[in-house]
């Protein structure tokens, strides 16, 4: 079945930097595009990055641009979120996602495929 299951969240204090990961399993490798989304409390979800299949194409939304880098291996059917100058508004639930065709989208309603979920916290 296909699955994804992400990792590398926990407490940071402002300022620092946190690198998430999504390994994908059931999917062709080179064949589906992975966004990332994240749920602050009492809050909507909202889409963080996103990569196209071949890693070409990417997103980011204006709150994270230029902090986020999103980028894939897909010889490990994994995809990366490095996160660097975090901020309190950072905190939150990561959630990856994937779906097929193939171009990059920050739109959840988009993904059929989700992970679990991993906490991140930003705090002093």
């Amino acid at each position: 079945q296909r699955q994804l299951v992400e990792s590398g969240g926990g407490l940071v204090q402002p300022g620092g930097s946190l690198r998430l990961s999504c390994a994908a399993s059931g999917f062709i490798a080179d064949y589906y595009t992975v966004g990332w989304f994240r749920q602050a409390p009492g809050k909507e979800r909202e889409g963080v990055s996103c990569i196209s299949s071949s890693g070409g194409s990417t997103d980011y939304a204006d709150s994270v641009k230029g902090r986020f880098t999103i980028s894939r291996d897909n010889a490990k059917n994994t995809v990366y979120l490095q996160m660097n100058r975090l901020k309190p508004e950072d905190t939150g639930v990561y959630y990856c996602a994937a779906r097929i065709p193939t171009m990059c989208s920050l739109g959840a309603y988009r993904y059929p495929y989700w992970g679990q979920g991993t906490q991140v916290t930003v705090s002093s």
